[in-house]
């Protein structure tokens, strides 16, 4: 009708609901960190991707108040006191079983310190891990001439899973920052890829990982990629690394996967601050 208007509202989309696995067992990896390996007939409600550094949020919930997976997220916020309310964490999917219809999560275990790692490492068979749906962004490319791939030990399960497909023929260097030498895993790397374990100490110092990429072989010949994820202040520290280097935004991954003296949710909100901006 001439000299009216007519406004459609569009509904909101729907949240996806949790899928929710079993845990089938947890191995040891290091006395650190712990595996845990889930399964059941909510595998068939999981997209994974072939991203090397497939991730999906954790969903947990205090076990004295009996609630039974799949969570109502938004519901529970709005009926129990905050200190009840589900508790979300981002971890990287280590590897993806279709023969067994697994998935492996590989948790830092510091103690008591934290809310999934004290999980994992009490974790037993049958005991629920309600996760959402599964992101990515990175993969190595076949065509790059030499890979960096850094982090810290919150990035071993997507290092590893980058290692894993790299071609026999590729060349590079892996650096991984762990506090000592327990911390180290075997990591089958092909011939042309070099690793350093890179041991700190129990003094934490954010530019020890950038220190060691840009002391390391850096070809001037060939096409770099770059994959550098872990902690915050460490991957700026990288950033202006790969600035000075002239890595080109394209060809590098570079991600937070947590701040030092920070808690889980501090940090997330700090994502939206300028003290959260890693790479531009």
């Amino acid at each position: 009708m001439i000299g009216s208007s007519v406004t459609t509202q569009i509904p909101a989309r729907a949240a996806r609901p949790p899928i929710v696995l079993s845990v089938v067992r947890t191995e040891w990896l290091t006395p650190r960190m712990v595996r845990v390996i889930a399964g059941g007939p909510g595998f068939d409600d999981l997209a994974p991707n072939d991203f090397t550094d497939k991730y999906t949020k954790l969903i947990f919930v205090k076990p004295e108040l009996g609630l039974e997976p799949p969570y109502d997220i938004p519901a529970l916020r709005e009926s129990l006191p905050q200190e009840d309310w589900p508790v979300v964490r981002t971890y990287t999917i280590r590897s993806v079983d279709y023969e067994t219809r697994e998935i492996a999560v590989d948790f830092v275990v510091h103690g008591t310190e934290g809310v999934a790692g004290p999980w994992a490492a009490n974790a037993q068979p049958g005991d629920p891990l309600v996760l959402g749906g599964v992101g990515g962004a990175y993969s190595p490319n076949p065509a790059t001439g030499w890979h960096v791939i850094a982090g810290d030990e919150s990035a071993i399960p997507a290092i590893s899973s980058a290692v894993a497909a790299l071609s026999p023929t590729a060349r590079g260097i892996v650096h991984i920052e762990v506090e000592d030498g327990i911390d180290e895993q075997p990591l089958e790397a092909p011939v042309g890829v070099a690793v350093n374990w890179i041991h700190r100490g129990e003094t934490r110092d954010p530019g020890t990982l950038a220190n060691a990429v840009d002391a390391a072989e850096w070809p001037t010949d060939d096409t770099v990629q770059v994959f550098a994820h872990g902690e915050r202040e460490s991957m700026k520290a990288v950033r202006a690394v790969l600035a000075r280097r002239g890595v080109q935004r394209a060809d590098f991954s570079l991600s937070g996967y947590w701040a030092y003296g920070r808690t889980e949710d501090k940090f997330q909100a700090e994502k939206r601050e300028p003290i959260g901006k890693i790479a531009d």
